[in-house]
């Protein structure tokens, strides 16, 4: 949900942006059995790496197995954060609607092992060609990035979702494996993208590139002379099957409303030959997984540090873990350590070098953390560093030294077993340190991609944490560096104990309301526009000019005064009109504000949004806030809506800056003698899908209708609607479908020119189909009964008309419509024909009923 409040009450919001990351979750915990697993994994070298479009795109039983069972590196490259989807849980749309996507991704990575990797793409709305996703996406700056996480992530084997074709079902689908199979072979190509050899990468060859074929959707893609896998084993040191691990990791994807039950037994998963290596056994036939790949090409002291190793890890074996003890493990975890630093440079010498770091410091159960005494770092200020030691276990550990930006304090104490040793330090943000923003964000998008110019931050999954804490360790005498991430750590009275990310904001913000304002041209409107600057420091003694620019008009107010303590905020407003608008249909108003105290300067203009669920940590943005002035030829007729919110829209709004009284109903207020204060009901999107009172108030709704309502249905998916009389929604059968226009340019054809909905109030002609965003429509009726009427129709290019995105029909003296156009997207768009169209709709019960 996405929200604005004042500081004071939650100082999440008062951010500029940051996408709050796995950094900002409680620091992971330990036992004895996963320190096993994670042993085991020292002793494989292999990786794969698994390409698709979306956020849930990735099969998370596959992921699972490989990361925890085979114990290799697993990775899921996902070309797009899943942007232009819809949202089941909230109103969040694009870029917002990727991040929480992001975020959703990386809880169920969390949860199945693997790593998480994006590219630049855009997920622009549902493609129906290859040819259109690589085009929008630019196909040869997505192939690149594509080529980068393979370099960099030196998969042995790369494993697809989905076909190069239509059997994708999806453009995006198609594409992600077009190119993952170039970027297969451009990865190992010098020609191709050698600008990136200068950030540390090489030519990498994969062994194999497969396709993961799929039964679902109707579509059976896989044969029994495929190579095939059983991934549903049970791991008894996780207590848990494969298939169980990757219903929790799927079920993460709660904005797609994707739970799924677990599952346990057999599972197999078939795999067709796309290039490479074939293999006919195993999909790492033929690839070496074991230390000795590093002597292929080795030297004598390669040769003799691998041997050492091996040597190691046989005597473990037979000693068995000790499960009771892992810090006994520390000596040999030294000991591979030492070996393993003598071996010459190389990604798996690196690679396993951290994983010991990391596995000796678990075992001797060390806490390493830095916190602040604040969620936000304003710049030009300071906060206090917290930094706790503790060695839980009592091995032989000294902590020499710390670093944080420009503190570097030498320490050299030895840690007491369980013992915390606190170290409190300052730190002045300076006023020049970049805003904590998603990395993505920073600069304005293309039209199917973002624009990253540094080539280090290609394919993360977020930003970098504002600040790190290095600490500088030996462990039984060997000399380990680790870092930690500063974060803000609170206990909430509910849930206790939370971590948070460090943000850096500015020393004030901006915001203004309303989203969007709607004037009519036919008359002299004013409206007012609120302003809100908010102080993420103490002001005193300053003085703020605020100055508000339109197109045509720009307008100032000055405030001698401006004394606001940290968190608080004053507030400001301007009259906004049409009368300067002329010809204009839509202009932006957007503020600025410069705060003076004689020495100091601080200019203000950026708009602090966050977003929070429970079940991903919060998420905080910023862009330049504006408001949208609409100045349209807009003629309503009704006045009282009554709106049951569905998935999540802004319709509501959108409606309320039309002029009609809008009154949210709940399941309470669905009752015959209330509803018949309404001109029209309409349900938000997906509302029967995720409010299951509906199915029980349809004699309800049917009545209001009948007696001379008018029912608006946004669009829903068939989800447990099919086998209701009307699809439990309409008082006359229809299905819907899963058929939709993508093309946001599609002709649109009056079908019926003369019906109601394309006169009254408003004329609606081809122009109002302009400037629509992303799609024209989505989940059209199919197969209506004869009572229904189409009054237009549309079509993606080279396929057939459409006529199922507004279907209407009479039922006793109202009127039932069914509406699949995408007004949740083009309403709070600003897109006049939508105003325009919507009003027509909402006046169908105020004609005379002619067609």
């Amino acid at each position: 949900m996405r929200s604005f409040r004042p500081l004071q009450l939650v100082l999440c919001l008062i951010v500029c942006a940051q996408a709050t990351t796995a950094l900002a979750q409680t620091p992971a915990s330990y036992t004895s059995a996963d320190l096993q697993q994670q042993f085991k994994k020292l002793n494989v070298l292999g990786s794969v790496l698994y390409v698709a479009a979306h956020p849930d795109d990735e099969n998370t039983r596959l992921l699972a197995y490989l990361a925890k069972e085979r114990q290799y590196r697993t990775g899921y490259l996902s070309l797009t954060r899943g942007d232009g989807g819809q949202n089941l849980i909230g109103d969040e749309q694009g870029i917002e609607l990727g991040l929480i996507r992001t975020q959703e991704l990386l809880a169920a990575r969390r949860v199945d092992g693997a790593e998480q990797f994006f590219s630049r793409a855009y997920d622009f709305g549902f493609s129906k060609s290859t040819e259109e996703a690589l085009s929008m996406w630019d196909r040869e700056k997505v192939l690149a990035d594509a080529v980068w996480v393979i370099r960099q992530f030196q998969p042995d084997v790369i494993i697809t979702r989905f076909p190069p074709d239509s059997r994708a079902g999806h453009g995006h689908h198609s594409a992600s494996a077009v190119i993952a199979a170039e970027a297969f072979v451009a990865a190992a190509d010098p020609k191709r993208f050698p600008e990136q050899f200068a950030f540390g990468v090489k030519p990498w060859k994969a062994k194999r590139i497969l396709w993961n074929t799929f039964n679902f959707g109707g579509n059976n893609t896989t044969s029994n002379d495929q190579l095939k896998v059983d991934v549903g084993g049970y791991n008894p040191a996780l207590g848990k099957s494969y298939g169980e691990i990757s219903a929790e990791s799927r079920s993460q994807h709660k904005s797609q409303g994707f739970g799924v039950p677990a599952a346990r037994g057999a599972s197999t998963e078939f795999f067709s030959f796309t290039a490479g290596d074939p293999a006919k056994e195993d999909i790492m036939e033929g690839v070496n997984t074991g230390w000795s790949r590093l002597i292929e090409n080795g030297t004598e002291t390669d040769r003799a540090a691998v041997k050492a190793n091996n040597e190691i890890f046989a005597q473990l074996l037979e000693m068995g873990w000790p499960t009771e003890r892992p810090e006994s493990m520390i000596r040999f975890l030294s000991a591979l350590h030492i070996n393993t630093s003598k071996m010459s440079d190389s990604y798996w010498k690196t690679q396993k070098l951290k994983e010991i770091r990391d596995l000796m410091a678990r075992c001797a159960g060390l806490w390493l953390e830095a916190t602040a005494n604040t969620e936000f770092a304003v710049q030009g200020d300071s906060i206090r560093l917290s930094i706790v030691a503790n060695n839980r276990q009592g091995a032989d550990i000294t902590l020499k030294s710390i670093k944080v930006d420009v503190l570097d304090s030498a320490v050299n104490q030895k840690l007491e077993r369980n013992k915390n040793l606190i170290i409190n330090r300052p730190l002045y943000v300076f006023a020049n340190k970049p805003l904590s923003q998603p990395y993505w964000l920073e600069k304005k998008m293309t039209t199917g991609s973002f624009v990253v110019s540094d080539q280090n931050l290609i394919g993360r999954p977020e930003s970098l944490p504002a600040y790190t804490v290095t600490f500088n360790v030996s462990i039984e005498g060997t000399d380990l560096t680790f870092t930690r991430p500063v974060q803000y750590k609170f206990t909430d009275p509910v849930k206790g104990e939370l971590y948070r990310p460090l943000t850096i904001v500015p020393p004030a913000t901006v915001t203004t309301g309303p989203d969007i304002i709607v004037f009519r041209q036919q008359q002299k409107q004013n409206a007012e526009l609120s302003v809100r600057v908010t102080a993420n420091k103490d002001f005193n003694g300053y003085k703020a000019g605020i100055t508000n620019r339109v197109k045509n008009n720009s307008e100032s107010k000055s405030d001698s005064a401006f004394n606001v303590l940290k968190g608080l905020s004053k507030n400001y407003s301007f009259t906004v009109s049409n009368a300067g608008m002329k010809d204009l249909v839509q202009d932006n108003a957007q503020v600025f504000v410069d705060l003076k105290n004689g020495k100091a300067e601080q200019p203000a203009w950026l708009h602090l949004v966050s977003i929070s669920y429970d079940h991903i940590p919060p998420i905080h943005y910023f862009y330049q806030d504006n408001t949208k002035l609409l100045n349209l030829d807009l003629k309503t007729a009704g006045k009282k809506i009554g709106y049951i919110e569905g998935a999540g829209d802004k319709v509501a709004f959108a409606l309320e800056q039309m002029g009609y009284e809008v009154t949210v109903l709940k399941e309470k207020d669905l009752f015959t003698a209330n509803l018949t204060q309404f001109d029209a009901i309409i349900t938000g999107i997906r509302a029967y899908n995720v409010h299951d009172y509906l199915k029980t108030k349809y004699d309800v709704l049917m009545e209001y209708v009948k007696n001379g309502g008018n029912l608006i249905v946004q669009y829903n998916t068939n989800n447990n609607l099919s086998t209701l009389k009307g699809g439990g929604i309409s008082p006359y059968p229809f299905t819907i479908s899963r058929n939709r226009v993508t093309d946001e340019t599609a002709k649109v054809s009056f079908l019926l020119p003369s019906h109601p909905v394309l006169n009254f109030p408003n004329k609606i002609t081809e122009k109002d189909f302009d400037g629509w965003i992303q799609e024209r429509g989505i989940y059209f009726a199919e197969q209506p009964d004869a009572a229904f009427q189409s009054p237009i129709s549309m079509a993606d290019p080279n396929e057939q008309d459409q006529n199922g995105s507004l279907i209407i029909a009479d039922y006793g003296k109202g009127k039932f419509v069914y509406t699949g156009l995408v007004f949740f997207r083009e309403l709070p768009a600003g897109v006049p024909g939508a105003y325009r169209l919507m009003a027509n709709i909402i006046a169908l019960n105020k004609t005379n009923n002619k067609k």
